[in-house]
């Protein structure tokens, strides 16, 4: 087999177990659904590109996740650079949803008041919260973020506690 075939083969393997993950993150990752589809299209290419030099060193999860989380951060990077006024986790008092509270229980409704919440993280915080919702191991979030299994942990419990209280203001106001 050449190089090429090689790293086709990869990707597909990659895409195939990784595809409906990839299509989460950029979801959370860009509201817009057009530019959140050429972020989708951004992951799968920098994704097959980056087959060329898998080496095995990780695990495949750990390099998809990498590659998808460097791209991801290159896009928001850049849409930040367009738009001002990004919020720090600290500074969210309510998310911009105006919908009811009878329309939040709905899954759907939760799901994009989810993705509306993560999007205004800060960028080392989103990362950690989009993993963790895809039930990634502290230590392998760790490995994929450059943190330390601690600094993982400790982000998990402090986005969770957040994040709750955010939901619950939202719904009691």
């Amino acid at each position: 087999m050449t190089q090429t075939s090689d790293q086709d083969e990869r990707y597909r393997e990659a895409a195939g177990s990784f595809g409906p993950a990839l299509q989460r993150l950029a979801r959370a990752s860009e509201a817009d659904p057009d530019r959140r589809r050429d972020l989708l299209q951004d992951m799968h290419v920098a994704l097959w590109q980056s087959m060329s030099g898998f080496d095995g060193r990780c695990s495949l999860s750990t390099w998809v996740w990498r590659v998808a989380h460097n791209t991801a951060a290159s896009h928001v990077d850049r849409e930040r650079r367009r738009n001002t006024g990004k919020m720090a986790l600290d500074d969210i008092a309510h998310l911009p949803d105006g919908r009811s509270v009878a329309a939040a229980h709905e899954q759907s409704d939760a799901i994009d008041r989810l993705n509306a919440w993560i999007r205004r993280l800060k960028l080392p915080d989103r990362q950690v919260m989009t993993l963790y919702l895809e039930s990634l191991p502290a230590a392998e979030i760790a490995e994929i973020t450059g943190l330390s299994p601690g600094a993982v942990a400790t982000r998990i419990s402090r986005l969770k506690a957040q994040l709750s209280k955010d939901f619950q203001e939202q719904t009691h106001a």
